[in-house]
Order: C-alpha cells, then sequence, then structure tokens
C-alpha cells in the first residue's frame, strides 16, 4: 500500500541548514557532467582529431571511475572539509594543464596525465546525500522532517538539471567564445561550489558519526563496519557484497542507456533525422524528471528490498523493449514508458545504500554505486559502436535490451542477499525526536 503526499517537498524547502550545501552540490555537478562532452568539445574545435578527443574523454571517465570511490573514501575518515580543497586542487590543476596545452597547441600527449588529474573530481551527489542522511538520521533537523526518499527524489532531480543544462552550456560557450570557454567556466563554478560546500560546516557529517536509532546498537552486524578504527583499511567495495551488487546493477543501467543513446543517434541517421535521437533523449529526460519528482511524494509500505526488486524488474522490462524498435513511433514509445522507470529505480537504489552501509561509510558507499553508472556509461557506446558498424542501429537496440534485462535476472539471483543487507526503511523512526524514538530493528548480518 502507498499514499500520495503533494506537500512532502515543503519539507525539505523548509530545512535552511541545506541551502548552501545544495547549491555548492548543484554548481559542482554542473562542472562534472560537462567534463566528457565539454573536453571532445573543446578539442575538436581546436583541431584535434576526435579520436583523440574520444581517447582523452574516455581517461577521464576511467580516472573519475577509479579516483572518485577513492576521494569519498578519504571524506568519510577525515572529513569533507579537510579532503575537499585538496582534491579539487589536484582536479584544477589537470584542468589548468588541459586548457593551456589547448591555448598554446600543445602535443596530444599532455592531455593523457592531465585527463587523469582531473578525474580526481569529488562526488557532489555523494557528497550532498551525505550531508542530507547525516541531517535527517542524528536528529539535527527538529521540525518537519523529511523523509530519505523525498530528499533523494529532489536530490535526483537537481541531478537531472545538471545533466540536462551543462552540457549544452559547455558546447555553446565553447562555439560562441572560444573552444576553452566551456571548461573554463566550469571549472570556475567548480571552485565556488567547492569554497561553499567548505564553508558549510553546520551541516558536515562528523567523522565516525552515529544515527540516533542505532545509538548503542551493536554496530558490527552491519556489513563493512568496523569499530576499532575510523581509518578503513579496505574500501567499502571490497568488504560489502550489497554494494557490490548495487555497483553491479548501476553498471548494467548505465551500459544499457549508452548502449540505447547511440543507437538512437544510428538509427535516427539511417531514417534521414539526426533530431529524431535528440528529440527522444529530451522527451526521456524530462519525463523522468517529473517521475522522480512524483515519486518523493509516494510513501510506500513495502519493505525496502522488495522496492529494489520491483524497481528493478520495471526498468530492465521496460528499457528491454528496445529490440522491438523498427519505426520512429517505436522510439518516441519507448523513450518515454521506459524513462518512468528510470528516476525510481535510481532513488531506491541510493536509498538501499543508505540503509545498507554505517553513516561513517555512506560517500565511499554512494560513490562506488554512482560510479558504476559511469563505468557503464563509458563503456556502452563502445559496445554499441562496435555493433552498429557490423550489423547496424536496430541490433544495438537488440543488445541495449538484453543488458537491461540482465538487471532484474541479476537481482532476482540475489534477492536474498538483498533482503538480508537492507535494513528496512522506518520514516515514523526517522521522524521521530532522539528522546522519543523507539528501538531499532536489530539488522542482519551478510
Amino acid at each position: 500500500m502507498s499514499s500520495v503526499d503533494p506537500s512532502v517537498y515543503r519539507s525539505v524547502i523548509r530545512v535552511r541548514q541545506a541551502y548552501a550545501f545544495d547549491i555548492a552540490g548543484l554548481l559542482m555537478r554542473f562542472y562534472s557532467y560537462m567534463m566528457s562532452i565539454g573536453t571532445v568539445t573543446m578539442l575538436s574545435l581546436s583541431g584535434y582529431s576526435f579520436m583523440i578527443s574520444g581517447i582523452v574523454a574516455s581517461v577521464i571517465s576511467l580516472s573519475i571511475f577509479l579516483l572518485s570511490p577513492r576521494v569519498s573514501k578519504l571524506v568519510d575518515e577525515y572529513g569533507q572539509s579537510r579532503v575537499l580543497p585538496k582534491a579539487a586542487l589536484i582536479v584544477l590543476v589537470g584542468l589548468a594543464i588541459t586548457l593551456g596545452n589547448v591555448a598554446f597547441k600543445g602535443p596530444e600527449w599532455i592531455f593523457l596525465p592531465a585527463a587523469l588529474l582531473m578525474g580526481c573530481v569529488p562526488n557532489a551527489q555523494a557528497l550532498v546525500r551525505a550531508r542530507w542522511t547525516y541531517l535527517i538520521r542524528t536528529g539535527k533537523i527538529e521540525k518537519d522532517v523529511p523523509s530519505i526518499r523525498t530528499v533523494f527524489s529532489f536530490e535526483g532531480i537537481l541531478d537531472d538539471v545538471g545533466f540536462m543544462l551543462s552540457p549544452p552550456i559547455s558546447i555553446a560557450l565553447a562555439s560562441a567564445i572560444t573552444p576553452i570557454a566551456g571548461l573554463l567556466t566550469g571549472g570556475v563554478v567548480f571552485i565556488v561550489g567547492v569554497v561553499m560546500m567548505c564553508l558549510a560546516k553546520g551541516s558536515e557529517p562528523e567523522v565516525g558519526w552515529t544515527p540516533v536509532e542505532e545509538t548503542g546498537a551493536d554496530e558490527n552486524a552491519r556489513e563493512g563496519e568496523s569499530t576499532s578504527a575510523l581509518t578503513h583499511a579496505k574500501s567499502i567495495i571490497r568488504t560489502s557484497t550489497v554494494v557490490r551488487i548495487l555497483f553491479v546493477l548501476m553498471f548494467l543501467t548505465g551500459a544499457f542507456y549508452g548502449v540505447f543513446d547511440t543507437a538512437g543517434v544510428a538509427f535516427a541517421e539511417d531514417l534521414g533525422n539526426p533530431n529524431i535521437a535528440g528529440t527522444g533523449l529530451v522527451i526521456g529526460a524530462v519525463l523522468s524528471a517529473i517521475m522522480g519528482f512524483i515519486f518523493g511524494m509516494v510513501r510506500v509500505t513495502l519493505p525496502l528490498y522488495k522496492q529494489v526488486i520491483i524497481c528493478a524488474i520495471l526498468i530492465g522490462l521496460a528499457y528491454g523493449t528496445q529490440i522491438l524498435i523498427s519505426t520512429e513511433a517505436a522510439f518516441y514509445a519507448v523513450s518515454a514508458a521506459a524513462a518512468l522507470t528510470y528516476a525510481p529505480f535510481l532513488i531506491v537504489l541510493n536509498s538501499a545504500v543508505e540503509r545498507a552501509v554505517p553513516g561513517k561509510r555512506l560517500t565511499e558507499a554512494i560513490t562506488w554505486v554512482n560510479s558504476g553508472m559511469t563505468c557503464g556509461v563509458a563503456l556502452g557506446p563502445t559496445i554499441a559502436g562496435f555493433v552498429i558498424d557490423l550489423a547496424g542501429a536496430t541490433v544495438g537496440f537488440d543488445v541495449g535490451g538484453l543488458v537491461a534485462l540482465m538487471i532484474p535476472i541479476i537481482t532476482l539471483a540475489c534477492a536474498r542477499l538483498i533482503k538480508r543487507s537492507i535494513r528496512d526503511e522506518s520514516y515514523e523512526v526517522i521522524a521521530t525526536s532522539p528522546s522519543s524514538a523507539p528501538n531499532p530493528p536489530t539488522p542482519k548480518g551478510d
């Protein structure tokens, strides 16, 4: 059973502590989302080949995948305000080298080490979600406490806003002013975001913080937890089975989405109307944002692990229908219908991470799961390009559909592990004050 409450977003807007870090996170997102397409646009407009542009963009994506979770691990261990300035400095050094090399028409090989440095970018989505979780779970918000679902839906909307607006802004600046204008603007915006995030001390999670409802509980029961020290020898991806499962699900999501996007472009070219692909993707993005907004208003009484399983089945079946695409109308229909499952799946998966790992490991865990998406998005177009060159765009859709169908298959195969690892969400417990909170449910080990 579930109920819909259109007023739930008021509780999010009333949390004034969140204004600074939410704006900061949005600014940092803008830079992150424009890095790949901004790099390709800048280098291609500067006279470098598309091959070099693509290689540099791929190195940035690979570097983000490898380094961003490590940055988040350090954030959990030492705090955001201590780690973010250092990580940002590394990113800006890489950006400065890249922009300088473009401006002075330097050699191509310099872009590669610079791209590695640019991949040290902190994960803004994880930083912001960790702050929200900290404020809610520790009772820092005294009145009208928003639910985690509503907060993550709200953040999902901001993700979509950044994802939709930052690439075209970067392209427009590079095309209208100078090739380096897009990424240069992104770098300035990124600096402002990092400074704002570090100055928002009141909402910064304390190192080793514990949720109110777990005070006095044996946290060793939670997967991947160690109470002997705040500095963890192993990454959460190595110690937490459920994080690995969610990582794989997000990887497959990014992969089928990358295949779908690439096959859509090729399909549009086959039909002689390149605008078809752009229109379909815009429709999907808008519907996804709307669905995410609506989903945040829904209070579902189903256990969270069941929500994960149901949403995985829905998104797999929805995007699995791309194997049926053979006409323009079918492409639009799949783009629109499947997009309705995208936001709920991402919201539920991020909520599952929050309920499956200790609060002091949350930033790293969310970053790893979202890095799965980054890795999948980077690999998907490569797979699609190979298949499309050999057999055509419709076969590319077939591959994308098969990848999407792997999501429910893996989820159902791992259902028992997911059930054991993800604690039931209780909005009533979250919303009560520390003094009146009931005893928490005993979490089960993996």
